[in-house]
């Protein structure tokens, strides 16, 4: 009975303790379930909770991935071309005689009813509406802040009887059906401020515009003193709006009754305000009737709108992701500070960041500043030890001190942020600086096993994961050293010599009778106001009316360039990021010009990415060769002897290159001792053949390292240097006061490169060749110059003697080889000068012209050309300096009215 009960008793008990068991083993199953499903939230993307209403579009035209937007293309046009150009170039040429858009336009009610299209049937029955028209009217609404690139929302069209709002979200795979009737020359399409509308139609639907009236610009064309739209309703139809629901989100559907009255005032009263604007232009046609330089304000209104229709859309391609806006952070911290104050630590976090943010914008088709600002970035580079749940509160609380403004309304951080904030803490700990940043994200994103969902905007970033910008530049320890150098070094030039701010502010300037005189910069504005010659007459933009009459105005010279305003783009492929100042007439020629020919005229004036600009300087650079052979005036100067060198022979052996003089003097005043014996016997031969063969001292090595330089390379030079030549000074104070007739006044006792009379307004025609001499010579250097003493032929190059301030008194320059005395010259210049005339002489002969570069060759180019062709010669010159501009660059953003043939 004992033994029973205890087997009893076991089996409870084994029975209890795997119960027991079982509940242990089942608790552990679902706590270790509701981990795994825990985290797999915290990790997963939000976009598989949020649906975007893009998400909907079967089709795109411009993805969010690194390639080239591809524009419609026909058999006759390459795809990177404008596919109607022929078209436009046609209105361009010979526009409509006659816009007339009908006085029966005089309804001002805006009515209650009005058609939302937003089926493919109701699209078709519409465009059977506009083929019958003769003209209608065009807007857009855009959304920008959820889409990496923007997307257009909604489309208005408004005819005489009806005004449609096209759905152009639900309709977007099927907008390409409007395609024929915007391009159909015969129809007018009235716009307000068609820039943006153009590029945004062709990005979203491949629809191009041909025959285009702009408001805005018949506002420019009769000087009104504002163009906005807003202030058209209200001159002309006594309507107002708000402007602040041009920044709704107008994606939501159905819109409010607000936004649905906004969108249709856009383009209602548009073709009544454009018949009223039509009729303003008449009327000063037939005023200007009687002028004999007849100025046809209908036509020029029309050119102007149908040259928007030319630009295309081109997506921003950046040399790395988030590289302009890394650069921008830079560039503002170089302002804000005066200097760079960021560690190079810092900043290599700044790019990642930056790159981080551009690819999760691409990745989940989000603006930049929705994923993550600025702000935020900045502030997270200067914390790189946050932790997880730092790094959170270290951006809201940066985005809370940032005047949001519009931004106000995103959350902070970002959901893009939480869901990826791992990838944010890796970057701060440099976990990920020898990596592939690329790869790592877009893998962990969309890979295989990516945790975001795969999309028409981001898959081609996998698919052409071969054309992803490159990365190499931003790792520290770099494969490629030279790959690297050169981009580091393109950045840092772009970082110090690109614009800090816009070029062009587009303020206005008016005459006092209202007529548009010009676009201008601040500066130029508050100069006129400081001077109470203006008085300020518009805010936005800012435009002054002028209280003189101005000698000329933009008709006057049939040029309406300076009366446009202009992008702060590059006129080449439209960077916008950064862009430099870039001359079309090469400065050494243009700075010879006479002084109404150059001054004032930012026509020849541009603004280059660093590529573009890389681009137009080496095709300069080629033809500056070309124009050396044309005119048989070489483009450096290549030889110099001191003036020590009497004889012709002695002047032919001993002549050495003025850059070569300079090169082996700084090697020997700065590494002689350390040099190998025969290279430093190597560079002393070179000086000595400058000095005759005589032996040299230190203080002829730091007077040959100053041959050829101007007084503003002498300055700067020694400043960089740290010191000031002790042969340089000593008698500078002695030179002014003891200067006399044939003295080469100088700022100190060093040898400055003087040819006689070459920098002199008197004797400048007689110092070279003329073209045709050269044309008989062996060779397009075989003139010899010898500063003081005489001009003699050479077969092998120009050579320029240098002249001390005590030697060559009684000489001046012959071309004949024959010695000429200088008080016996007075009928061809008057060289000679008085006490009182001293410092006359001493600007005339220290010229602004290095002789190492160009300026010489430029003098002597544009003499040639003004005494053989008088001014028009110089016209011609530019024009063709503009054409090889042109072919080089290829540009396509130049500012309307730009022209090759530009009169100046």
């Amino acid at each position: 009975m004992k033994k029973m009960n205890n087997a009893h008793t076991m089996r409870v008990t084994f029975t209890v303790a795997t119960v027991a068991v079982a509940a242990a083993m089942i608790s552990i199953f679902f706590y270790a379930r509701r981990r795994k499903k825990r985290d797999s939230s915290s990790s997963s993307c939000y976009l598989h909770s949020e649906r975007k209403p893009q998400s909907a579009f079967k089709r795109v035209l411009s993805d969010n991935s690194y390639t080239p937007f591809k524009h419609l293309s026909n058999d006759e046009n390459a795809s990177n071309s404008h596919p109607f150009e022929a078209e436009i170039t046609a209105l361009l040429k010979t526009p409509q005689p006659e816009i007339e858009f009908g006085t029966e336009i005089v309804d001002m009610e805006m009515k209650d009813s009005y058609v939302w299209v937003h089926t493919e049937t109701q699209l078709k029955e519409l465009v059977d509406v506009l083929s019958e028209e003769r003209f209608f009217a065009v807007d857009t609404e855009q959304h920008s802040l959820r889409s990496f690139l923007g997307f257009t929302a909604l489309v208005q069209i408004s005819t005489r009887e009806k005004d449609y709002l096209v759905d152009a979200i639900a309709l977007h795979d099927f907008m390409g059906i409007l395609r024929p009737v915007f391009a159909n020359p015969s129809i007018c399409k009235v716009f307000h401020g068609a820039d943006n509308d153009i590029v945004w139609l062709q990005r979203d639907f491949h629809i191009y515009v041909v025959n285009l009236f702009d408001t805005s610009k018949a506002c420019e064309v009769l000087s009104k003193p504002h163009k906005s739209l807003a202030y058209l309703l209200e001159t002309y139809c006594g309507v107002t709006t708000n402007k602040l629901l041009q920044r709704e989100d107008w994606r939501q559907r159905p819109l409010s009754a607000e936004m649905v009255h906004y969108a249709r005032t856009d383009a209602h009263f548009l073709l009544y305000i454009a018949n009223c604007l039509i009729n303003e232009l008449k009327q000063l046609d037939s005023e200007n009737s009687c002028s004999s330089d007849k100025f046809h304000f209908v036509l020029e209104a029309s050119r102007r709108s149908n040259m928007i229709c030319l630009q295309l859309f081109t997506k921003e391609i950046e040399g790395y992701p988030g590289e302009s806006s890394a650069l921008s952070l830079f560039s503002r911290q170089v302002s804000s500070h005066g200097c760079p104050s960021i560690s190079n630590e810092t900043q290599i976090i700044v790019r990642q960041l930056c790159a981080w943010r551009d690819l999760m914008a691409r990745i989940h088709d989000e603006s930049l500043k929705y994923v993550l600002s600025d702000q935020a970035i900045v502030a997270l580079a200067s914390q790189p030890s946050a932790s997880h749940s730092e790094i959170p509160k270290t951006i809201a609380q940066a985005d809370i001190n940032m005047e949001m403004g519009v931004n106000s309304f995103i959350i902070s951080p970002s959901p893009v942020v939480c869901s990826h904030l791992s990838d944010i803490y890796h970057i701060l700990a440099n976990k990920l600086v020898n990596d592939d940043i690329y790869s790592v994200i877009l893998q962990k994103s969309i890979g295989q096993n990516g945790i975001c969902p795969l999309s028409i905007f981001n898959y081609a970033l996998l698919i052409n994961s071969n054309l992803r910008p490159n990365l190499a530049h931003k790792q520290l320890g770099p494969k490629h050293p030279k790959q690297f150098s050169r981009k580091a070094s393109r950045d840092l030039f772009v970082q110090k010599f690109s614009c800090k701010s816009p070029v062009y502010h587009n303020c206005r300037i008016f005459a006092n009778d209202g007529r548009l005189l010009c676009y201008c910069d601040e500066k130029k504005l508050k100069w006129y106001l400081s001077r109470d010659l203006a008085k300020l007459v518009g805010q936005d933009p800012p435009s002054i009316m002028l209280l003189f009459e101005p000698k000329g105005r933009p008709e006057d010279e049939d040029n309406d360039f300076y009366i446009q305003s202009k992008k702060n783009i590059c006129v080449g492929c439209g960077e916008g990021n950064h862009y430099l100042r870039y001359r079309i007439i090469p400065s050494c020629y243009r700075v010879h010009f006479p002084e109404h020919l150059k001054s004032h005229r930012s026509h020849d004036i541009v603004l280059l990415c660093v590529d573009c600009h890389e681009v137009a300087h080496a095709a300069a650079e080629k033809y500056k060769r070309k124009i050396a052979v044309e005119f048989g005036i070489p483009l450096y100067l290549q030889r110099v002897v001191h003036p020590s060198q009497k004889t012709e022979k002695q002047i032919e052996e001993n002549g050495v290159s003025p850059l070569q003089l300079r090169t082996a003097a700084m090697a020997l005043l700065s590494h002689g001792p350390r040099m190998p014996l025969s290279r430093r016997e190597e560079l002393t031969e070179i000086i000595k053949r400058y000095y005759g063969g005589r032996d040299i001292s230190d203080e002829d090595l730091e007077r040959a390292l100053q041959v050829g330089m101007t007084p503003h390379e002498r300055r700067r030079f020694e400043k960089k240097r740290g010191f000031s030549f002790k042969h340089s000074t000593g008698n500078t104070t002695l030179l002014e006061q003891n200067n006399h007739i044939g003295c080469s006044p100088t700022m100190s006792n060093v040898d400055d490169l003087k040819v006689d009379g070459s920098y002199t307004d008197e004797v400048d025609t007689e110092l070279f060749m003329r073209k045709d001499d050269f044309r008989n010579s062996t060779s397009a250097s075989d003139i010899t110059v010898n500063g003081p003493g005489s001009a003699t032929l050479n077969k092998n190059a120009i050579t320029v003697e240098t002249a001390d301030c005590n030697e060559g008194v009684d000489s001046a320059v012959n071309v004949d080889n024959s010695s000429l005395s200088r008080r016996e010259t007075n009928e061809l210049s008057d060289l000679s000068c008085s006490p009182n005339d001293e410092k006359s002489m001493h600007t005339e002969h220290n010229s602004k012209l290095s002789l190492l570069g160009h300026g010489p060759h430029g003098k002597q180019v544009v003499e040639h050309l003004l005494r053989e062709y008088g001014e028009d010669g110089i016209r011609d010159f530019c024009q063709r300096w503009r054409q090889v501009f042109v072919d080089a660059v290829k540009p396509r953003f130049l500012p309307v009215g730009w022209d090759v043939k530009h009169r100046l």
